[in-house]
């Protein structure tokens, strides 16, 4: 995780390079993590995040008066290293993972329900409803549906490199992955059927799913970023493309679909937070992050984007939570 982290500086040191933009800054912002971020997420309202920090291992926090709920560690008077960090759709569970455990974590009480180790390294992760299982994007070449409730592998999904991307969707019935083999696939988590599969031109860094099932959101590495129909696999907007001499090679570190799935909110390597419609694939706003040296010449990655009452949020690689609106 340390190699990914140093990835997303440089990108966005190289990035930042192109110069200033229109951009608005953000609303507020409040420090989550003193040295930065190992990774983190938000949940579905926008009411928590958990996130892995290089200081104080994993911990769990409210967005609305930014405080820190629990800290989350794997052993006790240890600080982990939490590289992924998932949250269940009703906001009842999440879940933390170092590169070869998992723990389930109720968020009434902030108490452990279920700790299990993982069949390979976890490069990413998302839970399902309940939280009775969680999706596991891993390094031997699979995705796995986990019983992180009762332990065991349901289901696996093999592919043909290193799984880093996944997302399920909100009922638990479709699982999306994205490989370093450049492939965007669609499955069946019920029967295990690979329903589509996309490919793109470099490693796939971010996959997400709308709430009503019908779009999709993928993108490679410094490549193309695509808003996909998932009934005929047909690429509906291109958001950014190698291809294009009008457009910049970016990285997207994250992305979420508004509730009612009519937006899209994605996080880049350079700092950047984009809003797009998503029946006109139109940017509709985009904000920079803060920065924690303001005169620094590299930009925080944008680790989690997420929707609140009225508002937007995301986790930057430097620790900072941003309110934007």
């Amino acid at each position: 995780m340390r190699h990914a982290v140093t990835y997303v500086l440089l990108a966005g040191g190289l990035l930042s390079l192109a110069g200033c933009d229109s951009s608005d800054a953000p609303t507020s912002w409040s420090e989550y993590a003193l040295r930065g971020a190992y990774t983190a997420s938000i949940s579905s309202t926008g009411t928590y995040s958990a996130i892995g920090s290089f200081d104080h291992g994993g911990s769990l926090w409210t967005l609305e008066n930014n405080e820190r709920l629990y800290n989350w560690n794997h052993k006790a008077k240890t600080f982990s290293i939490i590289a992924a960090t998932a949250f269940s759709p009703e906001e009842k569970y999440a879940a933390t993972a170092n590169q070869q455990d998992l723990v389930l974590w109720n968020l009434r009480n902030g108490q452990a329900e279920g700790f299990w180790s993982s069949p390979a390294e976890i490069m990413q992760m998302d839970l399902s409803p309940n939280g009775d299982y969680a999706l596991l994007g891993l390094a031997n070449h699979t995705a796995v549906y986990f019983d992180v409730k009762q332990g065991g592998v349901k289901r696996t999904f093999r592919h043909e490199a290193r799984v880093r991307s996944v997302d399920l969707s909100d009922d638990g019935s479709l699982a999306l992955t994205g490989s370093d083999a450049y492939k965007v696939k669609l499955w069946s988590v019920e029967t295990g059927e690979l329903l589509k599969e996309l490919s793109l031109g470099n490693v796939v860094d971010t996959v997400a799913l709308s709430p009503n099932m019908k779009t999709a959101f993928s993108a490679g590495s410094l490549d193309k970023a695509v808003i996909w129909d998932i009934d005929s696999g047909t690429e509906m907007h291109i958001l950014s493309d190698i291809a294009s001499f009008s457009q910049k090679r970016i990285s997207y570190l994250s992305a979420r679909f508004s509730p009612d799935s009519q937006q899209l909110l994605t996080g880049t390597a350079s700092g950047l937070v984009q809003l797009w419609d998503v029946t006109t694939g139109e940017q509709l706003k985009s904000w920079r992050v803060h920065r924690r040296d303001a005169y620094g010449p590299v930009q925080a990655g944008v680790y989690a984007v997420g929707f609140g009452q009225d508002k937007y949020y995301a986790l930057g690689s430097n620790g900072f939570m941003n309110e934007l609106q």
